[in-house]
């Protein structure tokens, strides 16, 4: 019997928000970026005369799904998120905060909170990313609820391939490769939001613990561990939540676009 059966409550779910990144492309913000304030309508990827802070959006699209806990690993310095989000009752969520061990990219971030997540089913979003999609999570839910799939990822038109995770799936809409940040590529699809069961935590979890006790540059992708899953055996699946490419407001052209007054 699967336990995890298609429900519209998905109380059993766990958002992970990485929010310990150094935004190192934006040096002059005096803040940390999760909480730029920005104007932005998910409907039209345009500005909105009225702002608020941009983990905002991610966090009101994981309540639209049913996701009512969530945990935010930042770094020491980042603690104006904390003052910003608080316990989450701004977004009708339910926040609990990991501060940053081990400095080795997202991948490390999400596993950190592995003692707090390792039974249940978990969500996993950005909080400087903008996106349109009413019901993004909800469908791969759906899905990753009512297949054999192991993690389903959230597909997004990708407008900077080099940039990003690629992903190739077949005609079932299993996930068959990950390219990441390749110079040139026939693939026009990446991700932006996923979710997975205990199974994926646990090979996350063991595919780093291996790696930093081998090596003396342990930096992995979240995409390289998808790799790991297809190679032994995991079901990746697929789902496009989205026809218009995300914002990845880390960088000044997309943080340009939410930032301007609109006409």
């Amino acid at each position: 019997m699967n336990k995890y059966l298609q429900s519209n409550d998905n109380s059993d779910v766990i958002a992970i928000i990485p929010a310990a990144g150094k935004a190192s492309r934006l040096p002059e913000l005096n803040h940390s970026k999760e909480i730029f304030p920005v104007r932005w309508n998910p409907q039209t990827n345009q500005p909105l005369p009225d702002e608020k802070p941009v983990c905002f959006y991610l966090l009101e699209k994981l309540t639209q799904a049913g996701i009512r806990k969530g945990i935010m690993v930042i770094r020491e310095e980042k603690l104006d998120i904390v003052k910003t989000v608080g316990s989450g009752a701004c977004v009708d969520m339910d926040i609990a905060y990991q501060m940053l061990k081990l400095p080795h990219g997202t991948a490390y971030t999400i596993d950190q909170v592995y003692p707090f997540v390792k039974d249940n089913i978990v969500a996993i979003g950005f909080p400087d990313i903008l996106f349109s999609g009413e019901n993004a999570f909800s469908t791969i839910l759906n899905t990753l609820r009512g297949s054999d799939a192991d993690i389903v990822l959230g597909l997004f038109p990708a407008d900077k391939p080099h940039k990003v995770d690629m992903v190739n799936i077949d005609e079932q809409m299993n996930v068959t490769e990950i390219d990441i940040k390749p110079q040139s590529t026939t693939l026009t699809l990446t991700w932006g939001i996923a979710v997975w069961k205990p199974e994926f935590t646990r090979l996350l979890h063991e595919t780093l613990n291996n790696l930093v006790r081998k090596s003396s540059d342990p930096e992995l992708f979240i995409g390289d561990v998808v790799r790991v899953a297809i190679d032994q055996g995991l079901k990746v699946r697929a789902e496009t939540v989205s026809k218009t490419p995300f914002l990845d407001i880390g960088t000044p052209d997309d943080l340009s676009k939410v930032t301007k007054t609109s006409s």
